[in-house]
């Protein structure tokens, strides 16, 4: 079985394919450009793969409602020239196979649920944090989708009472992706988080807005497991310090052995590592063509 995995992020495109194992057998990856220009190369590369389905995970916020009449468009985002690009439609012009569609973070928790860290769960939440937040839910084995899809990387935060930064979305200023995002780290301290030491107090004041937000994830999702992944979260010294934040700002009132005992085996890196979000666009994939597969025998 051959399946085409596109993940498709603000900063660059990963496409690959891969089989129902979630084996990744082959990959490449371009920065994202202009539309045209980008999925352009997207279609050079699958042209010759002969897979049976494709699965996408974009950033957004993206048209997920099959009856819409931009389902499959990325919609309001404030990447330049990408704002009501049909990427469903283009692609499916030119590759007649089924089609797997959602958000990039709400791809990588179901491949983490698939073949990651929170296989054999039900709930799961996956954050990125990198040149954005983005915020994936499964709940009761499912993606979760609604009115749109979680947006969680725009939800307001307490502030750290040291931390006169304004914020850097372009939305809402100070929400999570305006506070805790790499670039609103780089503006806060004028130099890139790859390049500052681990005991610099930006990571103090970086950890203390991811608890902020995963707190809240606990108390109205009730997730099974929290996977953090994404570039900053690359630096390790953050994962005690979230650890050890959210367990004080609960302070006891969720009493489970998750959080009070094994907090360490509940706020994880994700299990599939760099590749998450590719797997989880292989996993859209899959369940894309088995959907056909059961609507061509029913009928």
């Amino acid at each position: 079985m051959r399946i085409g995995a596109i993940e498709a992020g603000g900063t660059k495109f990963v496409c690959g394919v891969g089989n129902e194992h979630g084996q990744i057998e082959d990959r490449i990856s371009f920065p994202t450009e202009h539309p045209e220009t980008t999925l352009a190369k997207v279609i050079d590369y699958f042209r010759h793969k002969d897979v049976e389905a494709m699965g996408i995970g974009s950033f957004g916020p993206i048209d997920l409602q099959p009856d819409s009449p931009t389902y499959g468009y990325i919609t309001t985002t404030p990447k330049p020239g990408w704002e009501s690009c049909n990427v469903v439609g283009t692609l499916k012009r030119e590759f007649s196979v089924p089609f797997g569609w959602d958000t990039d973070v709400n791809a990588a928790a179901l491949g983490e649920v698939t073949w990651g860290a929170a296989q054999r769960l039900d709930n799961c939440v996956y954050y990125t944090i990198g040149t954005g937040v983005g915020v994936g839910l499964v709940a009761g084995g499912q993606r979760v989708h609604g009115l749109l899809h979680p947006e969680g990387g725009h939800i307001r935060t307490r502030r750290h009472p040291d931390d006169h930064f304004a914020g850097l979305c372009p939305y809402h200023g100070d929400c999570l992706e305006g506070m805790a995002a790499g670039p609103a780290i780089e503006a806060r301290w004028k130099i890139p988080g790859s390049e500052l030491p681990a005991d610099h107090p930006a990571w103090e004041i970086e950890s203390f807005y991811i608890a902020e937000s995963i707190t809240t994830a606990i108390l109205l999702h009730s997730p099974q497991r929290i996977i953090l992944g994404g570039g900053v979260m690359q630096q390790d010294q953050l994962f005690p310090m979230i650890r050890e934040r959210v367990v004080r700002n609960l302070n006891g009132y969720v009493n489970v052995a998750a959080i009070t005992q094994h907090i360490d085996q509940y706020i994880v890196q994700p299990g599939l590592g760099q590749h998450a979000g590719l797997c989880g666009s292989l996993a859209l994939g899959l369940e894309a063509l088995k959907h056909a597969t059961e609507a061509s025998h029913a009928s």
